[in-house]
């Protein structure tokens, strides 16, 4: 495969990820935004202080979150969003329901972390507003994806602290 023809795979490939995982998270967005009583209701069951607070920020952020990872704009900081998100649910839903999904397990939102730090480590490619602002390959994959996870478990860890009070076992 010829220099050119791995570069055009490259980009294809990012901008399928870019599409995927932004895609998924505004859906889960847009579906929390219309029905905001429900999802407060449901953040409330689980141990969060503030639930319909909870309900409007999980809202926002993931719409947020998932515009700018379609958009490649900013991507270790959208990507990190997406991985605090995820970070939150599995700590809060999934940890103690095993590794499969239909098992209500933490499959899926390892799974979609694991997607955002594939992204942010492979950057949203020349096709993005990252790409035309130069921003695209800024540090190195590493150092892209290490960024990604800290913020996105620290913004976890912040969030748990201050809003989840889970119920004694």
């Amino acid at each position: 495969m010829s220099s050119r023809n791995s570069q055009s795979s490259l980009e294809l490939g990012r901008f399928v990820l870019r599409g995927a995982l932004g895609a998924t998270m505004i859906a889960h967005g847009v579906r929390h935004g219309r029905t905001l009583d429900g999802t407060a209701k449901w953040f409330g069951s689980i141990g969060f202080r503030e639930p319909k607070l909870q309900a409007q920020l999980s809202s926002v952020v993931e719409v947020g979150a998932g515009a700018a990872v379609v958009l490649g704009a900013a991507t270790p900081l959208a990507a990190s969003a997406v991985v605090g998100t995820m970070g939150v649910a599995y700590r809060t839903v999934h940890q103690p329901n095993g590794y499969f999904i239909v098992s209500e397990g933490w499959e899926y939102v390892g799974f979609i972390s694991a997607v955002a730090l594939a992204l942010s480590a492979l950057g949203p490619g020349r096709r993005s507003v990252d790409g035309r602002l130069g921003l695209d390959e800024v540090g190195s994959p590493a150092l892209r994806a290490a960024t990604t996870l800290g913020l996105g478990l620290a913004g976890a860890a912040v969030q748990l602290k201050t809003f989840w009070r889970p119920s004694p076992s």
